[in-house]
């Protein structure tokens, strides 16, 4: 961090996840190595190469929307709107007149709202250009769920959307972080949401050859690190924090969840889809979080990976932290949630800081499932299967999206 700079804290935690809908399920989920995966039930996927994902499940929006919002929104925006209140609730912010112009609002999302845009692209064709929707560019446009959120908590500050594909909602905290830092702001309503499990979005991957294929087995499929993985599991929901300057949450008297101490971010500049040789720009933006928050290799106590159960991303991040870290990668544990989410895509980032944050807070740390035979180029400690109790300082996570975007967050308990 440099000097002068305001120091940022995290005071309230949303998330909407495919293994809970409030932040409380979700971590019992992580902790108890609860699968979100199953077989594709928003449509008939019967005829696609992909027939699985991990679906957010039985979410009621009562008390959140009301029916007009929840007929009218996205199903991206849904979620990226319900983190939002739930997170804000938890802080205990109240967002009023007077206060309200430094309250600001970033959720980022890699697609927005692809259902709209498909849904209205069959009206155009089957009933033509007058029976489409009026809603329908309000809908689709990915900056509607931070739009609607500001509308929504009445926060009139710093706002913007993020869209760096997978590193989106990463993206957006960071973003959020150095707004605070820069004291331009006084608290950031900030994460990533997500809704991409549609014909298009799965059959899009899939021709990527970018998904699993393992339909006879759909709850392994997601396996990072694993030497068996065949592909990432699109899934979906949103992850929302509240952040806010150390003295702005000090004076109200907030509760403080953890500190947001470093932010690096790169691009590859290589392909559109892969990632550059070796990890090197994942790397780089480890090093900046790293340098960023004054951090040296030993004092990482746990990794929350990308980890998407591609056979490029794991071997080249694995190859990332080893270049960073060096001897210390080996004696790190290292996990990747989504063996249990699915890939959220833009929204992964977000419900993957809420993870980091609430295992600073509880001195446990999220398993990677369906870890059952080791890759030799992955050959670091990935917290096979089972959670672990460790109590942790300084946690890292790292998001990496389509278009080489790289991101890497640095979280610590207050001190």
């Amino acid at each position: 961090m440099v000097e002068g700079l305001h120091r940022v804290v995290v005071t309230g935690l949303g998330a909407i996840t495919p293994i809970g809908n409030t932040v409380g399920e979700y971590w019992d989920g992580l902790i108890n190595s609860r699968n979100g995966v199953a077989t594709i039930t928003l449509f008939d996927a019967s005829s696609h190469a992909c027939r699985f994902a991990a679906e957010v499940k039985n979410l009621d929006p009562t008390g959140f929307l009301e029916p007009k919002e929840s007929k009218r929104w996205d199903r991206f925006s849904k979620f990226g709107v319900i983190a939002a209140k739930q997170a804000l609730s938890d802080s205990g912010l109240n967002i009023e007149e007077k206060n309200a112009s430094r309250i600001g609002v970033i959720i980022g999302s890699g697609v927005g709202g692809l259902l709209t845009m498909e849904t209205q692209a069959h009206v155009l064709a089957d009933k033509g250009a007058s029976r489409v929707s009026p809603f329908t560019v309000p809908m689709m446009i990915p900056n509607m769920a931070t739009g609607l959120a500001a509308i929504a908590l009445g926060a009139k500050g710093p706002s913007s959307a993020v869209a760096t594909a997978c590193a989106a909602g990463s993206n957006a905290i960071g973003d959020a972080f150095r707004i605070l830092q820069l004291g331009k702001a006084d608290a950031m309503v900030c994460g990533g949401a997500e809704a991409s499990i549609t014909p298009l979005g799965v059959a899009g991957f899939a021709s990527a050859k970018a998904l699993s294929f393992r339909n006879d087995d759909p709850a392994t499929a997601s396996r990072p690190f694993d030497s068996d993985r065949d592909g990432f599991v699109i899934g979906e929901g949103a992850g929302v924090l509240v952040l806010e300057t150390l003295e702005h949450a000090t004076a109200r008297g907030a509760t403080i969840h953890a500190e947001v101490i470093g932010y690096g971010t790169t691009c590859d500049a290589h392909h559109i889809t892969s990632p550059s040789p070796g990890g090197a720009g994942g790397a780089q933006a480890i090093h900046l979080a790293l340098e960023d928050g004054k951090l040296m290799p030993e004092t990482i106590d746990y990794i929350n990976a990308h980890g998407t159960s591609t056979p490029a991303n794991d071997s080249n991040e694995t190859s990332a932290i080893k270049t960073v870290l060096g001897d210390r990668a080996k004696q790190i544990p290292i996990s990747s949630t989504k063996s249990m989410t699915g890939h959220l895509l833009g929204g992964s980032g977000g419900i993957e800081a809420v993870a980091c944050v609430l295992t600073l807070k509880n001195g446990v740390i999220p398993p990677t499932i369906n870890y059952s035979n080791p890759d030799p180029a992955c050959d670091l400690d990935y917290v096979p299967n089972t959670a672990r109790e460790h109590k942790t300082k300084t946690i890292l996570s790292n998001s990496f999206g389509f278009g080489g975007h790289n991101v890497c967050l640095a979280f610590r308990q207050m001190i």
